[in-house]
């Protein structure tokens, strides 16, 4: 039996590290939106369970006694699994290329045709993995039938465990090798498995067969309960659920980059393994369980209400896993007691039933995502998602043994509990006195703040402040061209305050935005944003910025790009590398600009985007803001003029010019937009100097994204969040 947890766990690994690279790998191919994220996800879990329910109705049709060795089988399905790990990068780099040709402008078509895409491309490889249970039960039964009516929960254990591993393992390969040097990783793990099974089967066959015929397999009671389906289908759907509503809750405490999404899933990871492996042994001595059972799977479900305040001081770790590890936990040892429960061993009906718990899975987080968060506050999508819970709990004690009071006095009990962590939970939002706050299916908007202290939040996280950085953007590019610029587009909308200095030199000005609530917030920070976004030469589009450039028609003069800070941001790479470049060039008129912003990041960041840059453009211009700030690059494939400030600002509209000094004392004074244009030239530096931080730092490309993944080089710290 240990051989099989050796697979399972290796197994379990391959499985995270595949979703996390095939998921990033389709981000860089087809976007950052909402909907192609929940597309990928949904599309994973959705291969899984189909792979649950085929294989266990394929071996439902072989019968008990097949002579098809089990453990081969498994072996040959996990090598098929190694295969799409090769193949499913270079599908979808085939499906950009194929959208591509098709000139699909709309953004629902385009969505459209990449989710079919990407089902296409996602299926065949995670239901391959979602039959191995079933199978590998089938290989347990054939060769410890005692241990058959368990086997499911013992292979959950094995891969949930592994999956642990794999929230925390890629992080550090795809520092090291890159996307496609970690997928190579899994496949020789794959490999691994497969030979490995493949040689134990030849070697123990025999034996193992003698054993099952002198041993009499012990006949394992199993269900067909209808009950056990339906919580089956909860479960998967509650866990899942959650997990989108706890990223939400966490985000102003962890932080946006890659690390802090692990630690969540590590988290949740490692208590369902712990509750699976409690399980295991409960069930060695146990059949029935206790209401306080679900009792406490209610009561915790509501703990993140109050380890996720802002009322509550704590340090990151114990909101982390007060909020989310007892839940989970319990859901780890509740999930393998029902597939046991329901199969009795049996794998095709362990199959259908892990299927269902597929199911819930992905309707979660669609629940969650598209219902629940954008109409409703994360701590009220927590009482909304834990109620089934509550009232189970509550059943449950109502049917139990023993006098009136015996029943009612626990539930009461409860009732009063979870009333007491509903009552002492808040939102993020309520510590701050003066705030908008706008909901929708990609984030929770905070704008809040009064005159220059205005800041705008995405769940709970930073994202910037009134600064007349943002207004430099617009107009020192501008101000460089040598002709009277037409079109702009800005990317990244953030307060508005760079779409609203493009607008000042009366061109036709896009901004494209990821998260739809950004936009409008921005009446919050300028009170002229609601009349300029109903200018006929004014344009938001709700759009990863990246896609909508690539798919755009437009030739601009000024292409200006805001990531969202810390430059160390999960997936904010895809708008620093090489190939988001090449888009951004083809995209620009002949002599139009580039303006890319740069918060400071470590030496290997700067060195990866500024030979990044190097190697896609052959002029560029690079002015450091201050020591605290940033950097801006100007990018052409022209070269930029060395013109004065006082050049520069005799260029800009009269209008530019009051934007440019709109916040200095007194406002609208040209010679203050000269000491500020002086004071950046002052300031400029080279991309050979940049470089030179860390010369052996390759160029940030899509399959290495340096400045994300920095867990060796800082010793694993998180100090931009």
């Amino acid at each position: 039996m240990s051989w099989f947890f050796v697979f399972f766990f290796i197994s379990g690994f391959c499985s995270v590290l595949y979703e996390l690279v095939w998921l990033r790998l389709a981000m860089a191919q087809f976007g950052v939106t909402t909907a192609m994220v929940s597309i990928v996800l949904s599309v994973f879990m959705a291969g899984l369970g189909l792979g649950s329910w085929a294989s266990g109705r394929w071996l439902r049709g072989t019968g008990e006694d097949s002579r098809v060795p089990a453990l081969r089988v498994y072996a040959f399905i996990e090598l098929l699994i190694g295969i799409s790990g090769v193949v499913v990068p270079y599908e979808l780099l085939w499906g950009r290329h194929t959208l591509e040709n098709l000139s699909l402008s709309s953004s629902f078509t385009y969505y459209s045709a990449a989710g079919l895409w990407v089902v296409g491309t996602l299926v065949p490889g995670c239901a391959l993995m979602g039959a191995t249970i079933p199978v590998a039960m089938r290989a347990i039964g054939q060769r410890f039938p005692r241990e058959a009516g368990r086997s499911f929960s013992y292979l959950y254990m094995a891969n949930v465990a592994g999956a642990v591993a794999g929230t925390a393992l890629p992080l550090a390969l795809i520092e090291l090798t890159g996307f496609r040097g970690t997928l190579k990783a899994g496949v020789v793990c794959n490999a691994i498995i497969a030979i490995s099974a493949t040689l134990l089967a030849g070697r123990t066959m025999t034996a193992a067969g003698e054993a099952a015929v002198s041993t009499p397999e012990i006949e394992q009671p199993a269900s067909n309960s209808p009950t056990l389906l339906a919580l089956l289908l909860l479960t998967g759907l509650t866990s899942m659920g959650m997990e989108v509503v706890w990223v939400r809750q966490f985000t102003p405490y962890l932080g946006t980059v890659v690390y802090a999404f692990a630690s969540i899933l590590a988290a949740y990871l490692l208590a369902t393994f712990v509750g699976s492996r409690i399980y295991r042994r409960w069930s060695a001595h146990h059949s029935a369980d206790s209401p306080l059972l679900w009792t406490a799977l209610a009561l915790s479900a509501l703990l993140p209400l109050v380890t996720a305040s802002p009322l509550i001081h704590m340090s990151k770790a114990p909101r982390l896993l007060l909020g989310v590890m007892p839940f989970t936990g319990l859901l780890g040892f509740i999930t393998p007691m029902l597939v046991d429960r329901f199969s009795g061993g049996n794998p095709s009906k362990a199959g259908n039933a892990y299927a269902i718990n597929v199911v819930g899975c992905i309707l979660g987080p669609l629940i969650a995502g598209f219902v629940l968060l954008p109409n409703i506050t994360e701590r009220w999508a927590v009482v909304a998602l834990a109620a089934p819970w509550l009232i189970l709990a509550l059943a449950a004690w109502q049917r139990g043994p023993g006098s009136f009071l015996r029943r009612r006095v626990p539930g009461f009990a409860m009732a009063v509990a979870a009333a007491v962590l509903i009552v002492a939970g808040s939102g993020y939002e309520e510590a701050f006195r003066e705030r908008l706050v706008l909901r929708d299916s990609t984030a929770t908007v905070i704008a809040t703040g009064t005159g220059m202290s205005k800041r705008l939040l995405v769940n709970g996280y930073g994202m910037t402040s009134l600064s007349p950085v943002t207004k430099m953007m617009a107009h020192l590019p501008l101000a460089f061209l040598d002709r009277p610029p037409a079109r702009a587009l800005d990317i990244c909308f953030g307060m508005g305050t760079t779409f609203r200095s493009l607008l000042t030199w009366h061109i036709d000005v896009t901004a494209a935005e990821l998260v739809p609530s950004v936009p409008r917030a921005f009446r919050y920070f300028h009170s002229d944003g609601p009349e300029l976004v109903k200018l006929p030469n004014a344009h938001v589009e709700i759009d990863d910025g990246r896609r909508f450039l690539e798919r755009s028609g437009e030739q601009y003069d000024l292409i200006t790009i805001d990531p969202p800070p810390p430059v160390e941001a999960a997936g904010s790479s895809l708008l620093y590398s090489e190939e988001f470049y090449a888009v951004a060039r083809r995209r620009l008129r002949p002599g139009g600009i580039l303006a890319q912003w740069l918060p400071y990041g470590d030496a290997q960041t700067q060195s990866a985007v500024a030979h990044a840059l190097k190697d896609s453009f052959p002029y560029v211009r690079v002015f450091r803001w201050n020591e605290a700030w940033g950097i801006h690059f100007f990018a052409s494939d022209h070269p930029l003029p060395d013109r004065s400030a006082e050049d520069l600002v005799s260029r800009m509209p009269e209008t530019a010019v009051a934007d440019l000094t709109e916040w200095d004392d007194p406002p609208g004074s040209r010679d203050a937009g000269v000491d500020a244009v002086a004071a950046l030239l002052h300031n400029e530096t080279t991309l050979d100097e940049m470089i030179a931080l860390s010369p052996a730092t390759p160029a940030l490309r899509d399959d290495r994204p340096i400045n994300e993944y920095f867990g060796l080089r800082r010793g694993w710290r998180r100090k931009p969040d």
